[in-house]
């Protein structure tokens, strides 16, 4: 999930920060931006109200990352 990991490097965020936002460890997250962990539809979710872009960018189902309405 290189994409999540460049959201949160562009935001000059830790692992930690975001890890606290979506209910889990800096340690899962970590797996989770490495691909050995799948993210569940409810920290998808807590990842795209906080970054205001759409769960379909996140996933790379396109390159638009619309803002949520």
């Amino acid at each position: 999930m290189n994409r999540i990991r460049a959201l949160r490097e562009d935001r000059d965020l830790s692992q930690e920060t975001v890890a606290k936002i979506i209910k889990t460890t800096q340690q899962q997250y970590s797996k989770i931006e490495t691909g050995k962990a799948d993210i569940s539809g409810e920290k998808l979710k807590l990842l795209a109200i906080f970054y205001n872009i759409s769960v379909d960018y996140i996933l790379g189902l396109t390159d638009e990352p619309r803002k949520l309405k």
